[in-house]
């Protein structure tokens, strides 16, 4: 059975009765038992899966209604809250907590029929783009397992690289669903703010980050959009998109639509594989009939150090409710008064997340905000300023997703600067509210690459036109594990 199948195709496969819905996921779990002891992209595993997969067959035989998702195996990035199932953000902190109820993400998929194989690796609460920093042990590339699968989604990319599963939910707030998308050759979905409910993403930066889905295809991203998407009561960010086909017209092509090419994106620091690949993308698109022109975003030098002030604040605010006295672990309070208990519980986090608790602390604090996080707003206000001015002469804006190739596990671990510095042409979709997509574009000795593509608010459906376009003049080796 070939697992290397689009979630469109498999969704037909099981219509027209060539494939079961338990077939599949039997050899999808079998899959997941031979690969992930070179991969480890999952954190834990979904026992019931094969039961639930049946479950669905005996429907579809005796006519009932079934989802559209068919029984479909996705992954589940681990800050994700699934009813009754462990959801530890690849955290010591929540290492035994179980999730009372469902994200709304998920109650939609389960609605649909979708058979959640189990969940993923990330780095500890979202905080990373290598996925090292996760307390149960790095994901690797399945492209080349001496290097890193990007982050904080890298166990989501993994897996649907990897054929462990159909697709996968992932959270992106600095670029971590594109950044692994790109590393490990899937498709990565950051769509409009407030495109998809939050209710149940364990938070981070609550103000830029979004669920996306990693998939193979950017039709299935289209179909994946059209389940989780819409208003929810229970996140009042959420935006009313009106029941919108993302698939409907994904055909349409690009012709006579501008696009603007990112000066800051791909110039210092660029490997010039990218930067080849990016010029190789952009003649492409221009033979789809596109206009490309170069154009500048100044306050890209800045968003980096714009976006660690303002999600390090946050993540300050969000993580102080971790003081193991109303999540944790076991660890008894006699002999410590209330601080240094808290203090002391507290060591459980990461270096990572220690590091941005510190930082989201200090900086907003008397006399330091006005030099950081006032300033770092500043930025996010003048960076959206400019994006806005740019869409009223572009329809679409291009860059690579990473200005880089996947590096080794271990090599920028220790420069936490350097590692930031990965983010620079991901972050301004982020702090701007835009959606934006990673599309696999080539292999560079044996390392895949990805372009990005961005939209203005509520743009989704024109944006996954474009990236839909692009995709069509890509043809990739499968992955050689």
């Amino acid at each position: 059975m070939n697992l290397n199948i689009s979630a469109l195709d498999y969704i037909q496969e099981v219509k027209t009765g060539n494939i079961s819905a338990e077939d599949f996921v039997a050899k999808t779990m079998e899959r997941i038992q031979s690969v992930d002891d070179k991969l480890h992209a999952f954190l834990s595993i979904n026992d019931d899966a094969i039961d639930q997969a049946r479950t669905i067959d005996k429907k579809i035989k005796s006519g009932e209604k079934v989802g559209d998702c068919f029984g479909m195996p996705i992954s589940i990035k681990d800050n994700l809250c699934i009813k009754d199932s462990k959801t530890t953000c690849a955290s010591k902190m929540l290492e035994n907590f179980i999730a009372p109820y469902d994200a709304t993400v998920i109650s939609k998929l389960k609605k649909q029929d979708a058979v959640f194989v189990g969940k993923v690796n990330m780095d500890e609460f979202a905080m990373g783009l290598t996925t090292e920093f996760s307390a149960y042990g790095p994901s690797k590339n399945p492209w080349d397992t001496e290097r890193v699968p990007g982050g904080s989604s890298g166990g989501s990319a993994v897996s649907v690289s990897a054929l462990e599963c159909v697709a996968s939910l992932g959270s992106d707030t600095g670029g971590s669903v594109r950044n692994p998308a790109s590393f490990c050759s899937t498709v990565g979905y950051k769509p409009t703010y407030g495109l998809i409910s939050r209710y149940g993403l364990i938070s981070y930066a609550n103000s830029i980050e979004q669920i996306g889905p990693l998939t193979r295809t950017v039709k299935d991203t289209a179909f994946m959009l059209n389940l989780i998407s819409g208003i929810d009561p229970n996140d009042n960010t959420t935006i009313n998109n009106k029941n919108e086909d993302y698939l409907t017209g994904i055909e349409s092509g690009i012709e006579g639509k501008k696009i603007g090419i990112i000066k800051e994106m791909i110039g210092e620091g660029i490997d010039p594989a990218v930067l080849s690949a990016t010029k190789d993308a952009i003649a492409k698109l221009e033979g789809l009939g596109a206009i490309c022109e170069e154009m500048s975003l100044d306050m890209v030098k800045y968003s980096v150090a714009a976006y660690y002030t303002i999600t390090a604040t946050e993540a300050g605010s969000n993580l102080a409710r971790y003081d193991n006295l109303r999540y944790g672990y076991d660890f008894p309070l006699e002999g410590y008064e209330f601080n240094s208990y808290i203090s002391k519980a507290r060591r459980k986090f990461g270096p990572e997340v220690t590091r941005r608790m510190i930082i989201g602390g200090f900086v907003p604090s008397a006399g330091q905000a006005g030099k950081y996080f006032l300033k770092a707003l500043k930025v996010k206000s003048k960076l959206t300023k400019e994006v806005n001015d740019a869409f009223k002469k572009f329809d679409f804006l291009i860059s690579p997703t990473v200005p880089v190739l996947p590096f080794k596990l271990g090599e920028k671990i220790d420069d936490p600067i350097s590692l930031f510095l990965v983010d620079i042409n991901t972050v301004t979709a982020n702090l701007t509210g835009k959606p934006a997509i990673s599309i696999p574009y080539t292999i560079s000795n044996g390392l895949p690459i990805g372009i990005q593509l961005m939209a203005d608010s509520m743009n989704d459906k024109s944006l996954l036109q474009a990236a839909y376009a692009l995709e069509q003049t890509v043809s990739l080796p499968e992955v050689p594990l």
